[in-house]
């Protein structure tokens, strides 16, 4: 027998015999009496564990599920199992919901929940940083009210689920968002946001670096072009038209061939299964080196100084410091004007080893100086043809000094000059006694 209805059974053929034993020894009347009395003791015992019950039913506590006996007793286990299992799934839910939080605020991209009406329902911190937000003070505020971009409000409306949105935000500095709509759930949507920032610098430079290139290359195939159509289109050679075409077009391809392999040493530079081999260089002699090229390409047209107030040598790549030092001297003597001066320096300056060239020149405007070292960037583009420059020299000198550890510094005034120095820093200097075996082993 089920053992919810095995005690009140019990109780009522207990009862009934309690009635028979008062029937044979005080009559019927005290028969009825007893049994009556023991039903209302059975119905009072329920109104009780009622109240009981309803009492625990504003509160369901685990620990005061009551105690009853007969079919309650069976009630309030069942009950009490219920409400345990209840709080292991409300439990289970609370660890994986607190795991979906930890996996968004761990995500790269802002996340943002909107229901229905397109009020914040969750956020994770990225989306707080892309838009502005604050998860425990903009919950349940509409999104249009708090970013307030005429576009992001458009596309919002709008619904387009199949393309992102760009979004170019001020913040001081260009910061640029690309935002994709999802939809899901009962008219929820999930606003999903990713900093393309240096994806979009990237793109610019590369867009930049194919026309820079492009122009490069198209000005001196021109020159070819036009000399080899114009040597072709004549009946018979014209010694004059060779003597004057042929130095030219030789200077156009050495122009292209400069590009070229300056382009080749920028690859080398930037690929990382290249790392600069480490060597003893001996700075001052190839400063003495770079100090007698200058002396060549200027050929008298300048005054050419040598400062080595330093010895040291350092560990570092000589072929890349060499390329580095050159482009930094022959530069100074291109924009140097005739009698001028170029100075070419080898010192320390505290913990720090710096190589510096100075120069005469024209000088350089302020705004241009944080960008000189970009590719094909030229203060003046149509001087820089003039001096054989191919407009990476400076981009070759950062790549360079990047890869030892190393900065470059720019002072100029336009009309007065500018300086160019390298640094190093000191624990990339060999102390004398480590030249020699070094320099042997190498």
């Amino acid at each position: 027998m089920d053992g919810i209805w095995a005690r009140p059974l019990l109780f009522l053929i207990a009862l009934a015999i309690v009635g028979l034993i008062a029937w044979a020894i005080a009559g019927p009347v005290a028969a009825v009496a007893v049994f009556a009395a023991g039903l209302l003791f059975l119905v009072l015992s329920h109104y009780r564990h009622i109240y009981l019950l309803r009492r625990w039913l504003r509160d369901p506590m685990l620990e005061s599920v009551p105690h009853g006996w007969g079919v309650w007793d069976q009630v309030y286990a069942d009950l009490y199992r219920m409400l345990r299992l209840q709080r292991q799934s409300e439990s289970q839910l609370t660890a994986t919901l607190e795991e979906f939080r930890q996996a968004g605020a761990a995500m790269p991209d802002g996340m943002v929940i909107l229901d229905a009406q397109d009020r914040i329902e969750w956020c994770n911190p990225m989306s707080e940083s892309h838009f502005g937000l604050d998860r425990s003070r903009d919950t349940g505020q509409v999104i249009t009210n708090l970013v307030r971009q005429p576009n992001f409000i458009e596309y919002l409306q709008a619904q387009n689920y199949g393309e992102p949105l760009i979004l170019r935000l001020s913040r001081g500095t260009d910061f640029i968002l690309s935002v994709q709509l999802v939809p899901y759930g009962d008219r929820q949507k999930l606003v999903i946001s990713r900093d393309i920032t240096d994806l979009e610098r990237v793109e610019t430079v590369r867009r930049d670096f194919i026309a820079n290139v492009s122009h490069e290359l198209r000005t001196p195939l021109t020159v070819l072009g036009g000399f080899l159509e114009t040597i072709m289109e004549v009946k018979a050679a014209d010694g004059e038209l060779l003597r004057r075409s042929l130095p030219l077009m030789r200077e156009q391809t050495q122009r292209m061939q400069r590009l070229v392999e300056d382009l080749l040493a920028l690859s080398r530079l930037e690929s990382s299964h290249n790392p600069p081999r480490e060597e003893p260089v001996n700075v001052p002699s190839l400063a003495r080196g770079l100090y007698h090229d200058a002396l060549a390409l200027s050929a008298g047209r300048h005054r050419v100084v040598l400062d080595l107030a330093a010895d040291d040598w350092l560990t570092a790549s000589e072929e890349e410091l060499r390329s580095a030092f050159s482009n930094l001297v022959s530069n100074a003597v291109r924009y140097t004007p005739e009698g001028g001066e170029v100075a070419i320096a080898w010192q320390r300056r505290g913990l720090e080893s710096v190589f510096s060239v100075r120069d005469t020149g024209i000088g350089i405007a302020s705004q241009h100086l944080p960008r000189l070292t970009e590719r094909f960037y030229r203060v003046d583009r149509s001087r820089s043809r003039e001096t054989g420059g191919t407009g990476l020299g400076l981009a070759i000198v950062k790549h360079v000094l990047n890869r030892h550890q190393a900065r470059l510094e720019i002072a100029s005034e336009p009309g007065r000059g500018s300086t160019f120095s390298a640094l190093f820093s000191g624990e990339r200097r060999l102390a004398p006694v480590d030249r020699e075996p070094l320099a042997r082993s190498a």
